[in-house]
This record gives C-alpha cells, sequence and structure tokens, in this order.
C-alpha cells in the first residue's frame, strides 16, 4: 500500500508463492493530472494495494481518514474512490512502483532511482504541492538526512515539498488526530495561504 511502514499486515502468509509473484509484477496506475494543489506520494505499493488496483487500500492504513479528518475532502473516501481526489485538487503517485510486502524490500537504489524519476514527474505535472507520506522514505529517495516532518527548505521539481507522516497503522508514533493535525497545516498552506 502507498506510504505504509517498514511491513504490511496482510493475509500474505495465506497466499501461495505464485499469488505473490503475481502481485509483485502488477503496477497501480498513479492518479495524477497537471496543476493539482497537492500530489500525495506514497512508499510504493503493498501487496493489498496491487491486488486491488487502488491505493492506500490495507484496511489498516490510516491515509483515506486523515485525508477527511484533516479536511481535505468533504467525507472519508474508500480507496475504490481515489479517482476522486482529482476533483478535489489532489492526486496521488508513489517513489517506487514496484509492490511488495514491506518497505524495506526496497533497495537503496530503487529510492534514489524513485526520487529522480519522481521530480521529473513532477515537473511534468507542476503541483504546488508535493507531500511524501514517510520522512524516512524522503530521506532515502532524495538524499536528505536530516529531514524531518513539515514543510522542507527545498523544491522538487519546481513543487514545494511537505514531508508527512507516514499513515500506516504500524506507525504507532503518530495517532489518527496527531496525522490529522500535521495533514491539515499542509491543508491550510495548499488551500488558504497564497498560491
Amino acid at each position: 500500500m502507498s506510504g505504509r511502514a517498514m511491513s504490511e499486515e496482510t493475509s500474505g502468509s495465506t497466499m501461495s508463492g505464485d499469488e505473490m509473484e503475481a502481485l509483485r509484477a502488477r503496477t497501480v496506475p498513479d492518479v495524477v493530472a497537471e496543476g493539482l494543489r497537492v500530489l500525495f506520494c506514497g512508499i510504493n505499493p503493498g501487496l493489498t494495494t496491487a491486488r486491488l488496483g487502488h491505493h492506500f487500500a490495507h484496511p489498516g492504513n490510516r491515509f483515506w481518514p486523515v485525508l477527511h479528518a484533516a479536511g481535505f475532502t468533504p467525507r472519508r473516501l474508500k480507496p475504490s474512490e481515489q479517482h476522486e481526489l482529482l476533483s478535489y485538487g489532489l492526486g496521488i503517485t508513489n517513489i517506487s512502483p514496484r509492490p511488495t510486502a514491506r518497505a524495506d524490500e526496497l533497495t537503496p537504489e530503487e529510492y534514489r532511482t524513485g526520487g529522480r524519476v519522481l521530480a521529473e514527474k513532477v515537473a511534468r505535472l507542476r503541483p504546488e504541492w508535493l507531500a511524501v507520506v514517510g520522512v524516512t522514505a524522503y530521506r532515502a529517495a532524495f538524499g536528505d538526512r536530516k529531514a524531518r516532518t513539515g514543510p522542507q527548505q527545498t523544491a522538487i521539481g519546481g513543487a514545494r515539498v511537505w514531508v508527512l507522516p507516514n499513515p500506516s497503522g504500524l506507525n504507532a508514533h503518530w495517532t489518527l488526530e496527531t496525522m490529522a493535525e500535521e495533514y491539515g497545516r499542509l491543508r491550510a498552506a495548499a488551500f488558504d495561504g497564497p498560491s
């Protein structure tokens, strides 16, 4: 699932090896358009996301409830309604397109390559903000070992950058409420501040 922590809670242990390999070969298309207010960027698709074809699809992932609680959407969207994000000026992509059971299965080179590809994508799509969900993923993709959650000093592909907490249910450092507060800070900057 996009933006997950280092492990995905899946029923993968009940899947056959062939089923697991088939999921690992799937891609999950971006939900993007030119000129978005915010382009959210997850780490890479998890196996649940790969199986269902929707970003942040694992039931334990808090992306969709946090997005609503932060005021980005008027109601809590389901992963299958992800394309409705475009009508709110929002989109979703990933650092790496390769589905894995755990984000730590990605190699350092996959992160670096993903960062370069993401910068090109952002330059082409021209969102106002790039919101990377997960400070560890941001550090790995862009070589900024000192990055912290919040707005960054550097731009990527011409977009302002905000690093958000990873919405995975495994990220126990952040509660739904504290995540919604941080996501809400970005929403205010993107929609209430000067553009």
